[in-house]
């Protein structure tokens, strides 16, 4: 839900007494928005973005059927639920319905239990269907930067002279670094890590590593263990310079909290050891 503390609820009814009664079912668990009419609806939901729409199907101008086509045409807006509100209960009216792509059917007079009801189950479906696509994108981004780190970066270095490939690692650096960070969800602010070594594994971590922060009794040093290498065991021991990325990675996002370290590397799988042991000092 983007940050918001409450689910936001639009209903869409021309009749003020019906959306007034609908509120005050939801309002004092839902943020609860108002639309009078269908492209009222549509403007709503461009700008408000709404997390589930309770929708009357008879109104002028444009009626239920028609906003709900608009919405699960729209690839911005397709999986919002929609729950049609109707006083209409012939079998033809719901199949109308369903093929608008409603998601669920409520008859008037609504009853607030079975109301409730729905619009909790729906969400728990729109969470799950969120959790999936997220987990989607995480994998889409690990196997493109990974295609990109492990098969075109290290033909590449052999083609270039040796003062331009620190230039290219570098620059590959920021990409791997500036990619994560895009694709990082608010809720998961990179930001809000107290400690450098809990964000540079953050960092490591979506792409596919397993990598955990020992912190030392020196409170200025930490160590970074990994049992689970980013870029796989045997690419890795394949290419060398793959672990070079891991350190610096772990010096760009050291000078992203501004913190001035030194990353040392003590083992690496790519260096046919066990694990990955990465010491981060902090030099101020």
């Amino acid at each position: 839900m983007s940050g918001r503390q409450k689910t936001r609820i639009l209903i869409v009814d021309d009749e003020i007494m019906n959306t007034e009664l609908l509120k005050a079912y939801l309002e004092d668990t839902y943020e609860v928005i108002i639309a009078l009419n269908g492209q009222q609806a549509l403007e709503n939901v461009a700008v408000n973005k709404p997390d589930i729409i309770l929708l009357d199907v008879m109104m002028p101008d444009m009626n239920g059927y028609q906003v709900c086509e608009k919405l699960k045409l729209d690839p911005s807006t397709q999986f919002i639920p929609v729950i049609m509100v109707t006083a209409l209960s012939g079998r033809n009216d719901w199949i109308n319905g369903i093929e608008a792509g409603a998601d669920e059917f409520l008859t008037k007079p609504v009853n607030k239990l079975e109301l409730l009801t729905r619009i909790n189950s729906l969400l728990r479906i729109k969470n799950l269907h969120e959790d999936l696509l997220a987990e989607k994108n995480k994998l889409d981004l690990q196997n493109r930067i990974r295609s990109v780190l492990t098969q075109i970066i290290p033909t590449l270095l052999r083609t270039l002279p040796p003062e331009q490939k620190g230039i290219v690692i570098h620059q590959m650096i920021d990409m791997v670094v500036n990619a994560i960070l895009e694709n990082t969800s608010p809720e998961n602010n990179l930001a809000g890590y107290e400690t450098v070594g809990d964000l540079c594994c953050q960092i490591i971590n979506q792409l596919g590593a397993n990598f955990e922060v020992d912190v030392s009794g020196d409170t200025k040093n930490c160590t970074i263990k990994g049992n689970c290498c980013p870029w796989g065991k045997e690419e890795a021991r394949s290419n060398p310079i793959l672990c070079t990325i891991s350190r610096g990675i772990f010096s760009r996002v050291a000078n992203m909290k501004g913190d001035d370290v030194e990353v040392d590397v003590l083992e690496t799988m790519g260096n046919g050891d066990d694990c990955c042991l990465f010491e981060i000092n902090r030099l101020d």
